[in-house]
Order: C-alpha cells, then structure tokens, then sequence
C-alpha cells in the first residue's frame, strides 16, 4: 500500500510504502525453531494446527497442501508447519515417531492429533472441533 503524507513545514509531499498485516496473512507459517514455536503456537490466541513433515516425506507432500486448502477458509484456526529434519528439538518434546504428524493445539495445550495421511473428512472433523469449542 502507498500512502502519500505531506510535510506541513516543508510543503512537500512524502510517499511511504506501508504494508498491511492480516489475520488471514499469518495464518499459514513455517517455524523455524523452539522459540518461534513458543510464540506462535504455545501463545497464540487461535487454535493452531501444528503440521510436522519433512520435504523426503511423499505422504507429507499430499496432506500439507491439502491442510492448507481445507484452512482456507477459516479465519479462526493457524497452520503451523514444521520440518523434523529442521526442529530435532520440537520433534522430541512432542514425541514424534512418523511423518506426517498432525497435533491440535489451544491454548498451548495438544487437544488432538493423528499420525499419517488422512482423509479429507478427518481434518475437517479437527476443523471442526477446533471451530466449536472456541465459540462455544
């Protein structure tokens, strides 16, 4: 976004690039280490759908972008997606044995998680319970 300001003591005018943030643009994120995790998982005000994948994984390849088509259009739930060969640190406190691996997060607490490829119908159900239980 381009937003034009005038200096009232010089007359002359300003043109400042501005970026606008979103809660649609930060729903989907890839975490880069514990820290970032903490932040925004373990704290965040939404639920999060924490993805744990790797690039060698084929399953993962299919329900990664599956998870964030069905996220879409769901302003209330965030995807985070972590990379085990990246974080061996996340992987081991949330003892992860097999990739894909989904775990359900709110309020910093695992409220549900499933291991492999699902179908559609399974992660709309998460969805779902996500969804529900927030507004209820």
């Amino acid at each position: 976004m381009l937003r034009i300001f005038r200096n009232p003591i010089l007359g002359e005018r300003i043109i400042r690039k501005t970026f606008s943030f979103s809660a649609v643009a930060a729903k989907r994120f890839v975490i880069k280490d514990h820290y970032e995790f903490d932040q925004k998982v373990i704290n965040s005000d939404n639920p999060v759908i924490v993805n744990f994948h790797a690039e060698w994984c084929d399953p993962c390849k299919i329900l990664t972008p599956k998870m964030t088509e069905l996220l879409e259009p769901s302003e209330e739930i965030d995807l985070a997606i972590v990379d085990v060969d990246d974080n061996a640190e996340l992987v081991q406190t949330f003892e992860v044995k097999a990739v894909p691996a989904i775990l359900a997060f709110r309020n910093g607490v695992v409220v549900d998680k499933f291991i492999g490829l699902v179908d559609a119908n399974m992660i709309e159900n998460l969805i779902g319970k996500l969804t529900k239980k927030k507004t209820s």
